[in-house]
């Protein structure tokens, strides 16, 4: 029996894996991130959803939009730091969502910053899927 993966499947079975140590040389898609974070959430992403998410202070004093701004679609500033943040949105940072492990990171430290907690594979299909609406 032959065997055939993709490699849209292969990254998707990686974030799935929670695979972060992935060589540089295995860059995903924000298209293969989202494949990844749907099929581990089992249903599909709410893009909707994702806005509110982004836009929503948790019960703390920020929200994702405090730092990237409401529409993330250009350079910000890091809300206590003051560091530049580029556009977090793939359509104006094409860097954006395009490392498993970077993408990885920086949701479980984000999600914690804000929502106190780390995101669901839901919930970071649903931002990513709002996020991937904007487009320059």
């Amino acid at each position: 029996m032959k065997l055939s993966l993709t490699r849209q499947t292969l990254l998707a079975a990686a974030v799935l894996a929670g695979a972060l140590l992935l060589p540089a040389a295995h860059a995903a898609t924000p298209a293969e991130m989202l494949a990844g974070y749907t099929a581990q959430a089992g249903a599909p992403a709410v893009p909707a959803r994702g806005q509110q998410l982004f836009t929503t202070r948790h019960g703390g004093e920020w929200s994702c939009a405090s730092c990237h701004g409401a529409v993330p679609t250009r350079a910000e500033k890091h809300a206590s730091t003051g560091k530049s943040i580029a556009p977090l949105a793939p359509g104006f940072g094409p860097e954006r969502f395009t490392d498993v492990a970077k993408t990885e990171k920086w949701f479980r430290r984000n999600c914690k910053d804000v929502m106190k907690r780390e995101c669901s594979a839901a919930e970071k299909a649903d931002v990513l899927s709002w996020l991937m609406t904007l487009k320059p």
